[in-house]
Parts: C-alpha cells; structure tokens; sequence
C-alpha cells in the first residue's frame, strides 16, 4: 500500500511539473480591449490583392535561369519598372498559418497555436481581413477559414477546394494553383452581370486574397530543386498576370488598385521547413499599383551585404526588405483600414509612395496602435499585482508615455516629418519591449515554484532510498512539539500564498503549482528529523560511479548527437573491460559489434536525408509496401489503394499480434521487436529503418551479458526454473543505473525521430496516406518516436530499473518559447524525456509487462508463464 501511494504522489507531481511549462512559457502574448486606429487621411488605393505563394523561396523567385531570362518575367518585369520589391524575413516556425498570421494580422503567433493545428484560432484576433469592407478569398481550406472564423460580421467570403485535392501524391499538384485562378476569373465574369455584386466590388476598403498552395505541395513532394516545383512557379507567374489584367479591366484601369505578391514561408532542399535555415525564412516580397513606390535605382551601394543583389543581377534597383509582420500595416495603410490591433509590425515607408504628412500621420498611426497593446498589458498586470509588488517597465512609463504621443502630434502639427517618424519608430520599438516584459512577469515567480517543487520531491525520493537501503537510527532529540510546528509552519505558508493568489486573481493552476511543493516539504522534514543516518551500504558503487559518470555526457547528448557515438563506441568495451570476456566470448563480441553498428546512427543527417528505398530492401519483406509506394509515386500514379490497406493494418495489428505468441522469454521479444520494426520500416525513407534491428539485436544482447554478470555475482543461480529475473525488480546489476537513461536517450535520438517531428517531410507516411492532414500525419510519426521506446522499455522489463541519472530542472529552464517548431519543439522534448524517465517508465511498465507476460489464446486454453 505505501508503495502504491508513493507511485501515485510520484505520477502527480511529475505531472504537475511537466504541464507547468504551458503555463509559464507557452502563453499567448495577445491583448483585447483596444480600439482600432487608422490613418485620418485618404488611402491610396480603394482595393488591395493579396498573393501568397505557399512554400516559394526568394531565390527561387529572382534568380535568372542561365541563358538570362527570367521564369517569372511579368513580376520581373514589376521590379524591373513598376513596383517595390525586397525580401521579406520571416520569423520561426516557418509554418503555413505562422506565415500568414504574420502577413495578415500582423503578430507572431503563439506557439500554443499548434495545438489546434491549421484548423481553427486558440485565441480570436484581428486582422486586415476583418478590418476590411469586404474580403474574398479563394485557396486551401487549411488557411482561410481561420481568418473568416475571428472576423466579426459576415464580410468575409472564402471559396476553398476539398482538403483531399491537398495530395502529394497528386500527378500535378499547380492544378490547385490552377484552380485558383479559375476561380477568380469566373468571379469577376460573373460580377459583370449580378449588380449587387458589382456594386461592392466597387466599394472601397476592399481585399481579394489568392493562396496558392501548389509551390509548396510540389515541393514537400519533388523537393524545390524539382522541374515540378519551378514549372509550378511559372504558372503562378503567368497567371499573376492574367489576374492583374482582368481585375484592371473590370474596374476600368482606374489606378486604385494596390498589389502585393509574397510567400508564408521558404523550403529547404530537401521539401521541409519550419526551421530557422535561410532558405526557410527568406521570401520574395513584391508591391506595385496604387500607393507604391515605383522602381528606383541604385543610386549608392546598399546595406545588404549578402551576396543577393549579385546572384539575382539586381544591383542596379533598391532593395526593400522587411520583417514579414511588418507587411500587415503596409497593407492596411495603402487600402485605408485600421491596422489590426495586435499587430506587432512595423510600417515599411520606403514602399509607399504619398506625400510625407501621409507616412508621418500613417508612422503615428502605427506607434499609437503599438502602444495601446502595451497600455492594456501594464494595465492587466498592474490589477493582478500588489501595488507595493508591481515594477512597471522604466522605459515607458504612464508619464513618457504622454510625452512620447505629445510630442509627435506636435511635430507633425509643425510639419516636421522626419522627427516624428524617428519619435514614433522609437515609441514602436519601446511599446515592442514593454510587452515583452509583462507578458513573461510572472515567469520568475512560477519558475521558482516548481524549482522548489522539484527539489522538494527530489529530496523526499533521497529520504525514502535512504530508509530502504541504509541503516537508520530515530533522532534521540525530536519531540512532538517540533512535529507540531513544522505543520503549522506548512499550515501558515499555504494560507498565505492563497490570500496572495486570491488578491492577485490568478489562475487555478498557479494555486497547484505554487501549493504543491508544501506537502512534498512537510514530508521531507517529516522524515529528516525522524531519522538520522549512522552507516550507508551502497549495493553497486561502481554502478553508481558509473552513472554519475556519465550524466554531463548525456545531457550534452541532447544537443549534440555525436556524443551518443562516443556513448556507444565507450560502451562497446564493457565486456572486455568488467572480464566478462573470457566468461562469454560470443556474447561480449556480439556486443562489441551491436554497439558499434548504433553507434553509426547519430552520426547520421538529422533532416535533409534523401530517401534511400534500395538501402530499406535489405531490412525485411514489409519494405516492399515503401518500395512500391515510392515507385507509384514516381511515376504519378498515386497511393495504390492495396499500400494503403496493408500499411493500415500491419499498424492496427503490430499492437496485438504480440500477445498471441508464446510467453517465452525469447519468443516474446521476438515477436515485440519485429511487430514493432514493420510499423517502423513502413515509416521510414532512408537508413533509419534499420536502427530498430540493430538496437533490437543489442538488446538482446545486452540481456545475455546481463544474464552472464548476474550469474558471476553471485545474485542468481543458475537453475533455470527459478530465474525469476522477468519479474519487474530494483538493481540487479553494476551499470543497469546508466544503461537505462543511456538507452532510452538513443531510443529517442538516435536517429533524430525528434526532429522529424518538429521539421516535418511528409515522405514519412507516404504508404499510409498522401493527403494532407496534420493530425493524423503528427500522429504517425509520434508512434514513429514511441516506437523504439517501447522496444528499451520492453527489455528494461526484463533485466530491472535501478535509478536515473538526468534532473529535470536542468532542463526547465531551457525551455524555449521561440524559434522554429525545430527549436521550440526540441526544448520540450527534452524535458518531456527527462520528465518521462519516471512518468513513461511507471506507465509504460505496465504496458510492457502486458506485452511480455500476457497471451490472447483464441481458440484454446491458455498456458502458463515458463511452464
């Protein structure tokens, strides 16, 4: 029963930990309340088209082929003579709806975003679609319904295609693209004889957006090098093109149209993104028509010192580049609408062609809009915080704040435009930092909550090893007064942090993770002064030794790969170096050589690996399902619908199969390990399909040596009906403390599962479907992940657990709340990890005995275990 009560307290707690990092890092920054501001002065343009080419890289774009031309010679032609163009920058995660939440409404978005996928908003927010009169948009159904969903009213028009046309295995994915703009063009036809229709369009304030997600399918499909993807840029070229001139004419070229052409995102060449890889965030920006700066020389050398300008034979025009939420105001100030009130960009003047009091008014327009996020941000804090606690942010106080906005009005009232945009860009640039600092205010208070929470509970586990493996004696002094007073301290402490919280109205959550560290205190001091320590037997010192040893290696392992070869090659030795060679030759080098052949795996390419279906044939007969597939695909044939059933039900049933065997020691095992590799095999591309047998085979192995130093210490006899080494027991041996956190870190990373995850390449789950869908796609490849996990987990069943080597707290406090999904989703897989050595190895015990000790009989009685 105390140990029951132990594992539940033990689940809890690493549980509470593990969910606090949403609440402390991934938050979202948005602010509501705040009132819209615009520009008071008339807009430019009456309407603004929007074009977003899903996955197009800026060099991809603008360099000339080799004879000189250009793929894309209509926007060429817009650079060359009538337009603004530049890179755009784009911030990571490199994703699709990142991209254009950044483009259309302006702010970066949260990374708890990814939690509800491409499908919906976690938190409404603002945009220019919904500031606009009127906004049609046509392209995937990923993107768009998210902007018409947060736009109030009904103003907001989407026409999407069904999401199974989004298939990479399409025979040509432009057709979306294509679709496009058929679509538009039957549109405008159709406005020519519907009034009503016409009669808006002809209103001002309005937007057209056209996604054009066709680059990027052919790219994730045939890579951006591919003649697919660059044929797929032409066609978006030549029909820009078409779009321009028929929305020209139908408002009868009446000069009031503004146009902007960018991309969400870039692509590496290998068809991934979402990294930070230049070839990632590096996008084509291009504006002309109403409002925008036609194309000017080059008059001195310009600030760019990238090599760009030479490679793209554009040296001679000024470049403009931008951050991506900065497009946002631009498109806001040039139609006339308000600029979304959470938007975080920037107004790039140099694309905007008026009079200087229009960008001065537009630059004011924008800092205000800045500051009143950050006003209701100071706001919101300073009514949660004591007032003898809060430390408003120095640089912007409520009394700068006046004389920031005094000043500005009062310089542009004195036509002095110059230094009032510099007093508004540094109004910007300080209101940007300010919110900051509030978002992440609480951050230092609940941070040193779960440190004390984690140190609490790290110290009572101490306590308990202390009183199950070393001789201890009661505390001659202690009274039952002391007892007495540590639990009104504890009673005191608790109280007071309720109050504090209750004042400062906040979450429920922060009420557990700042209370729960006091019970796990209470015990700790509970059972200190109980106790005191007279002698300490350590069963396997040198077990220990070892596994504190090598605890700065592993947690560098998770940064750097490399080191689980070293790990490895060190590791290789062990029978050689304990003397267990000359008690089991076979044994030893088949461990020499199981060890050597991992440790060629975390040398491998992490992303950007070429799939590589000739290499997988050697592995077993389920990699003709990848073979077939790949070739279908090849040839544009699609998924054949005989892959898709096959690859369905070897993961269905790669569960069950297992628990139909023997429950024989080896036959088990077996029957796990190759259940498990054909799921694996099926979802891979390259050579990480053979690290599930080669880590299988090490496993068993490494049972074998297990087995051999058990029997040379002595521990178990070598009678074989009472080796009941199966059954789930505490340290057995000299290095299983280190094996185990070693293990289960180059389960996880040995091939870079992780990564795959986090820089996605949909090539991954080719033979279980081709259209896109982030859920079932992520799902996938998480049991990818989970899958040599569970082939660690199930030998750890066998031969026994004995501590863990990692602290989580190391690990707390690298958790990223930027950066790429690369970045961002690393920093929480490693503390997921860490975390999980007590969590997943609790849970998954059970789990794992099932596997190994059960048996399904189905038409027969059932046999006991090791008959």
């Amino acid at each position: 029963m105390r140990m029951i009560t132990f594992f539940v307290i033990g689940l809890t707690v690493h549980v509470v930990f593990f969910i606090s990092i949403f609440d402390i890092y991934f938050t979202s920054p948005l602010v509501h309340g705040m009132t819209p501001h615009s520009t008071p002065l008339e807009p430019p343009a009456s309407r603004l088209v929007l074009v977003v080419a899903d996955g197009l890289r800026a060099d991809s774009l603008f360099t000339l082929l080799p004879n000189g031309s250009s793929r894309t010679p209509y926007l060429r032609s817009i650079i060359e003579d009538k337009g603004t163009w530049g890179v755009s920058h784009t911030r990571v995660p490199t994703e699709s709806r990142p991209g254009h939440v950044a483009l259309i409404a302006g702010f970066y978005e949260d990374v708890s975003a990814v939690a509800k996928g491409w499908k919906e908003n976690p938190v409404e927010f603002d945009s220019v679609f919904n500031e606009s009169r009127h906004t049609w948009c046509w392209g995937s159904p990923d993107i768009l319904p998210m902007f018409a969903k947060g736009a109030s009213g009904d103003h907001v028009y989407t026409h999407t295609y069904p999401a199974v046309e989004e298939d990479f295995a399409s025979t040509d994915a432009s057709k979306l693209d294509s679709w496009v703009f058929t679509q538009v063009k039957s549109f405008f036809k159709s406005a020519q004889s519907n009034s009503t229709l016409k009669a808006s369009l002809w209103e001002d304030k309005n937007v057209f957006f056209l996604h054009l997600l066709g680059i990027d399918t052919n790219g994730h499909a045939h890579r951006p090098m591919s003649q697919e993807y660059l044929d797929n840029i032409g066609l978006v070229d030549a029909g820009v093109a078409e779009v321009v001139s028929i929305i020209e004419d139908f408002f009868d070229n009446d000069g009031r149209t503004a146009y902007v052409f960018t991309s969400d995102h870039g692509m590496t060449n290998w068809g991934s993104h979402g990294a930070g890889h230049p070839s990632e965030t590096l996008t084509p920006l291009v504006a002309w028509g109403a409002g925008v700066q036609k194309a000017k020389g080059a008059t001195e050398p310009q600030p760019y010192n990238d090599g760009f300008l030479q490679d793209w034979k554009l040296e001679h025009l000024r470049r403009v580049d931008v951050s991506q939420a900065d497009i946002a105001p631009l498109m806001a100030s040039l139609v006339g609408v308000p600029i979304p009130v959470n938007s975080v960009g920037v107004l790039p003047l140099l694309y905007l062609n008026n009079s200087e009091r229009f960008m001065a008014e537009s630059m004011y327009t924008n800092a205000i809009q800045v500051l009143e996020q950050f006003k209701m941000k100071m706001m919101q804090k300073k009514e949660t915080t004591l007032s003898f606690l809060f430390t408003p942010y120095q640089l912007l106080t409520e009394s700068k704040q006046a004389e920031f906005t005094q000043k500005a009005r009062i310089l542009i009232q004195l036509e002095k435009y110059e230094d009032a945009i510099s007093l508004c860009q540094s109004l910007i640039s300080r209101s940007l930092e300010g919110l900051v600092y509030y978002h992440t205010y609480d951050r230092f208070f609940l941070g040193c909550s779960v440190v004390l929470g984690f140190v609490g509970w790290t110290s009572y586990v101490v306590l308990v090893i202390l009183k199950t493996h070393a001789s201890l004696n009661r505390h001659p002094n202690l009274t039952k007064q002391v007892r007495i007073y540590s639990r009104l301290l504890c009673t005191c402490v608790a109280v007071v942090i309720t109050l504090f919280l209750l004042i400062q109205r906040s979450p429920i959550t922060y009420y557990i993770y700042c209370l729960l560290p006091i019970p796990v205190w209470y015990s700790v001091l509970k059972d200190a002064q109980n106790f005191t320590c007279v002698s300490l037997t350590v069963r396997n010192k040198p077990g220990c030794c070892m596994a504190v040893y090598f605890c700065c290696p592993q947690v560098v392992s998770f940064f750097h790969r490399a080191m689980l070869t070293v790990g490895l090659a060190v590791l290789s030795l062990w029978p050689f170096l304990s003397g267990l060679f000359g008690k089991a030759k076979s044994r030893s080098l088949s461990w020499l050589v199981g060890c050597l052949c991992l440790a060629a795996f975390p040398l491998m390419p992490v992303v950007g690996r070429e799939p590589n279906i000739h290499l997988m044939l050697l592995v077993a007969v389920c990699a003709y399902v990848p073979s077939l597939t790949h070739s279908s695909l090849q040839q544009k044939q699609g998924l054949p619908l005989l892959n898709q059933i096959i690859s369905w039900s070897t993961l269905a049933s790669s569960i069950f199969v297992p628990l139909l065997s023997s429950t024989r020691l080896f036959h088990r095992l077996l029957s796990i390990f190759l259940s498990l590799t054909s799921t694996y095999l099926l979802l891979s591309t390259g050579s990480e399909a053979l690290f599930p047998p080669v880590l299988s085979w090490l496993m068993f192995v490494w049972i074998n040596i297990e087995q051999e130093a058990l029997l040379a210490q002595g521990i178990v006899q070598s009678d074989k009906k009472k080796s009941t080494w199966f059954i789930l027991t505490l340290g057995i041996t000299l290095t299983s403390p280190f094996l185990q956190v070693f293990f289960i870190i180059t389960a996880f990373f040995g091939t870079g599962n992780i990564a795959s995850i986090n820089s996605f390449d949909p090539a991954s789950v080719y033979c279980f479907l081709t259209v896109f869908n982030p859920f079932i796609m992520g799902g996938l490849m998480m049991w990818k992940v989970i899958i040599p996990f569970i082939i660690v987990m199930c030998t750890f069943e066998t031969i026994q657990i004995l501590t863990h080597s990692c602290s989580p707290q190391h690990f707390f406090f690298m958790v990223q709340d930027y950066g790429s999904w690369l970045d961002i989703g690393t920093s929480i897989s490693h503390y997921v990890i860490v975390m999980s050595m007590t969590i997943f190895l609790m849970l998954l015990s059970v789990v794992t005995h099932v596997l190994t000790s059960q048996r399904l009989v189905l038409w027969r009685q059932r046999k006991m275990h090791f008959p």
